[in-house]
């Protein structure tokens, strides 16, 4: 395999996924830093070389970019245990990983970075009104975990696989965006759970 570049910024989830799925297939990745509070992903040189779309993560593989978290995860984590091999298992741990980013990470994430890094005093009057349904959202979405959960040990496949490790990243300190993980009894045991595996490495 090519050499290995995280572009990342250290305190992201999405960027925690892709080290912690490099840490459980065993492969080194180098890492550099980006302070996403201070525009570095919008500056001139990293639009040209490392993503147009100005965002983190980005998987660097020799000289090709890889953007996204689940696509470097998934990148990382192929012909590994981390993915099924049955057809069923497989699309079963995508669902998860696509549910991650459109009803987990835009509510939960979102509201940890505002509340967590960015001060909600600063925040403009549209984000404040939107802290309502965010709020609700992320909260429905860690109750459809937590109903899931209660009747497997892990999201997808029986197993643990790649979708444990893209929701456990936000998940862990859900509680930095305002979320009572408490109230979830088999999200707590199952983020034990996932902790407790070899070659975990915490954020």
């Amino acid at each position: 395999m090519s050499d290995l570049i995280l572009h990342e910024y250290a305190q992201s989830g999405n960027c925690y996924k892709i080290r912690l799925t490099a840490a459980h297939v065993g492969i080194p990745i180098e890492r550099r830093d980006y302070d996403i509070l201070a525009g570095a992903t919008r500056s001139p040189a990293f639009l040209e070389s490392v993503n147009p779309n100005g965002r983190i993560p980005v998987l660097q593989i020799g000289d090709d970019f890889l953007p996204e978290s689940g696509a470097a995860c998934l990148y990382l984590a192929d012909g590994s245990p981390l993915i099924p091999h049955d057809r069923f298992g497989r699309a079963d741990m995508l669902h998860w990983m696509f549910w991650e980013q459109y009803n987990h990470e835009p509510n939960i994430a979102t509201l940890r970075f505002w509340r967590a890094f960015f001060g909600e005093d600063r925040l403009s009057e549209l984000q404040r009104a939107q802290i309502p349904t965010k709020q609700a959202a992320g909260e429905a979405a860690l109750a459809l975990m937590d109903a899931h959960l209660a009747r497997t040990p892990f999201l997808a496949a029986g197993r643990f696989t790649v979708a444990d490790i893209a929701l456990y990243a936000y998940t862990h300190i859900a509680a930095e965006g305002g979320f009572a993980l408490r109230h979830y009894p088999a999200v707590t045991q199952w983020l034990a759970r996932v902790a407790e595996q070899p070659n975990h490495i915490p954020m």
